[in-house]
């Protein structure tokens, strides 16, 4: 059997390489812990301890893990997307140069925020380097720029990692100011192997009403085949521009009722938490095919119409809190946070919410499996507690 390296594996990882009965065609070998969770890290150390581990094909499904993963592949010689691509992915300000290059369109309009924005507000920024819409503001007043912080710690991580890149590490620091953008929040997953596209599905983001923050994904999209056929199109100029190859990748679009579609981001990873909605409802896992590709062979990834409709639903409280206790471990139930923190302390928040698990749920109709989340979620219990005066 031939040896795979899950470098710096969440927990959603091992449930879903054991889930696709992985472990009995591969030698898995999960390496690290999740680096969320960690408070110190040094990626020379980690890399050097990797040295004799054998690996025909080595993945991350994080933005930090995969880009540790595209640096031991570079290293032995292996399959992968290369550093620089992810890179190039993953540095917003990169990936919207490469973006208005081939895809004009689909590409708003945007611009580093360096002491003056060429637009008037409102717009949106975010860090140029970032996850999980953290430090992500709307702006509706120039005022509100003095109040916008960076997730230090995240990009000092993510800036030495990068820095054992070929090209060494982008500029880490600071924002990009982007035009408003409106429609249908969708989720484009795929992968590319010898410089061909393929796609594998689009899912809904739906928000929590009146906010920005994701209530639930659904699987398969509610939009019609042509509007699938124009994200594909873009997704597959976007990463040949990107020269992205050998490797998983989502789109995140917004697809207004006119007009053509916005590129929100690219991300050059596997959409994880959609891994179950995939193997539930076409009964192949995306992992089986992100370890093919990373053993160099094309997945051949050909399903049918999806059979039903599938949910990840998260949930989230709006205040933060300290947490008291947490259930116990379900199938089907993925918990985000420890007792004995804050809510803000623990990684999960955007600008107005903190996640408390995932859940997911399946239906012969959207409504069904919208229903089967909302009921499961309502029987969980959370001890939430107002959080401590230190």
């Amino acid at each position: 059997m031939r040896d795979i390296l899950v470098l710096c594996p969440q927990e959603r990882d091992v449930k879903a390489v054991r889930a696709a009965g992985l472990e009995d065609r591969y030698n898995v070998r999960f390496e690290g812990s999740d680096l969320d969770q960690l408070d110190e890290f040094d990626p020379s150390a980690f890399l050097a301890g990797l040295s004799d581990a054998p690996a025909d094909g080595v993945v991350g499904t994080k933005d930090l893990s995969a880009l540790l993963a595209a640096l031991v592949a570079a290293e032995r010689g292996l399959p992968g997307p290369t550093p620089d691509a992810l890179i190039a992915c993953q540095h917003k300000p990169t990936a919207r140069e490469a973006q208005r290059r081939v895809a004009p369109d689909a590409t708003p309009e945007f611009a580093l925020v360096d002491g003056r924005v060429p637009f008037s507000p409102p717009f949106f920024i975010k860090p140029v380097i970032g996850r999980l819409s953290q430090n992500a503001y709307r702006i509706d007043d120039l005022s509100e720029l003095a109040d916008i912080r960076e997730n230090e710690r995240y990009g000092a991580r993510y800036e030495q990692i990068a820095a054992l890149a070929p090209r060494g590490a982008p500029d880490v620091h600071g924002f990009i100011a982007e035009e408003l953008l409106s429609g249908d929040e969708v989720t484009l997953e795929g992968y590319v192997s010898g410089g061909r596209a393929t796609m594998i599905g689009v899912t809904d983001s739906i928000k929590y009403p009146g906010t920005d923050s994701f209530e639930r994904f659904e699987y398969p999209s509610r939009l019609p085949a042509e509007r699938q056929a124009e994200l594909s199109d873009v997704a597959a100029r976007v990463l040949r521009e990107l020269d992205f190859d050998g490797g998983f990748f989502n789109v995140e679009f917004f697809v207004s009722a006119t007009g053509p579609a916005q590129i929100i981001e690219v991300n050059g990873r596997i959409a994880s938490q959609f891994a179950p909605l995939v193997q539930g409802l076409h009964g192949r896992s995306t992992y089986e095919a992100l370890f093919e590709l990373a053993c160099g062979e094309d997945p051949h990834w050909q399903t049918g119409p999806p059979d039903g409709v599938a949910v990840s639903y998260a949930m989230r409280v709006f205040e933060d809190a300290f947490v008291e206790g947490v259930p116990d471990p379900e199938e089907g139930l993925e918990i985000l946070v420890r007792p004995g923190l804050a809510l803000s302390e623990q990684g999960q928040n955007d600008p107005q919410s903190y996640r408390l698990a995932i859940l997911y749920g399946f239906g012969e109709t959207r409504e069904e499996a919208v229903a089967a989340c909302r009921e499961r979620a309502a029987g969980l219990t959370f001890r939430l507690a107002p959080v401590p005066v230190r």
